[in-house]
């Protein structure tokens, strides 16, 4: 395995650089490729847990995105950049998801640009477009509309949006980037991603929550959520990589099918063995949500509280968009039904023992 970057050397093929090969959706992009037989490279830090890459045959470039002088000597000697490096929670400090999604991104283009890298792959979000209880199928024309108008927003924000505020901006600043000095940029905005490996998403803790058995649950049978399976996402950026197309593109990664929210939770549950819980309605759970992440606020508590008004929200929002630009660029359709996917990746918590 190389460990160090000057051992890359060029050969026939491209050498492929991953940002952000050690999470949840990095793993499984990078798992893809060396399946695909591409030459892979993952950066990653010093510190970096590399349980889910190890056993792959890919080669670690050591580095930070948010040190632009040691990025630009990873990227020598690099083709292509798939970038998903990124700071994915729904709380923490405002500083640090611009640093990382933001800053972060633009030092990746500019690593790319002083390497004559033309052709990248950037993660983007569909929160970009709004994750508001809206019943429009949104497409990549949509507006931005990152900034979700939570109760007593301006009093005091919803760590939430940090989040999409950033991931909004970071696809801002990278399109006004590529436009500017010619790079080639498809930007991936994946629905909301289940899959093994996933902890922070949100599929994960359901499950841990109701392993439980609680009897009762934020939820409601009426919003559509649409959702990606891992697999079916990580095959999306091989087929991106293989098109390698020209100019700015921007295309929504989601399943044909979008399903009910509580179908989803149901299959999960029925999967691990357990209940379902009975639904709980908004106007109950909401203010229980509002007062917890308030007390959370004003007393600068780190550890993200178990109910904010945006996980609440979450439960109840009607979320869907237009999946026909995949379709027509990538020729992308999911592989795996929502039922297989779900199998799989409670079979795969099961065996690591964690639900």
């Amino acid at each position: 395995m190389t460990n160090l970057n000057s051992n890359i050397t060029k050969k026939s093929d491209e050498n492929i650089l991953i940002t952000g090969a050690t999470g949840f959706i990095g793993s499984h992009v990078a798992d893809y490729f060396c399946k695909k037989n591409m030459k892979i490279f993952c950066l990653v830090k010093r510190s970096s847990n590399l349980q889910f890459i190890k056993h792959l045959p890919q080669n670690y470039i050591y580095g930070d995105i948010t040190d632009l002088e040691q990025l630009e000597k990873n990227f020598e000697n690099i083709d292509y950049v798939i970038h998903l490096a990124a700071f994915v929670k729904d709380w923490g400090d405002y500083n640090d998801f611009y640093d990382i999604n933001v800053t972060g991104t633009l030092n990746v283009l500019k690593a790319c640009k002083t390497n004559n890298i033309k052709n990248i792959i950037l993660t983007g979000s569909i929160s970009s477009y709004g994750e508001e209880n809206s019943f429009e199928f949104k497409n990549e024309k949509y507006p931005y509309n990152s900034h979700y108008k939570y109760f007593l927003d301006k009093l005091f924000p919803c760590k939430m949006n940090f989040y999409r505020d950033s991931k909004a901006d970071c696809t801002k600043e990278a399109i006004k980037y590529a436009e500017k000095n010619d790079l080639n940029l498809t930007i991936i905005e994946p629905c909301w991603v289940y899959g093994e490996r996933e902890f922070n998403t949100g599929f994960y803790s359901y499950l841990k929550t109701v392993k439980n058995r609680i009897p009762f649950f934020p939820g409601s049978k009426k919003n559509n959520f649409h959702v990606i399976y891992s697999a079916d996402l990580a095959r999306a950026y091989f087929l991106a990589f293989k098109k390698k197309l020209h100019g700015v593109t921007r295309i929504i990664i989601g399943n044909e099918k979008i399903e009910k929210m509580d179908h989803i939770y149901s299959i999960f549950c029925n999967e691990t063995g357990v209940p379902k819980p009975h639904n709980i309605p908004k106007f109950l759970i909401y203010p229980l949500g509002f007062i917890v992440e308030l007390f959370y606020s004003i007393f600068v508590i780190k550890k993200p509280p178990l109910l904010t008004r945006g996980r609440v929200n979450m439960f109840y929002d009607n979320i869907q968009y237009s999946t026909e630009n995949a379709k027509k660029i990538l020729s992308f359709t999911s592989e795996y039904s929502l039922q297989a996917g779900i199998k799989k990746t409670v079979r795969w918590y099961k065996e690591q023992n964690l639900i």
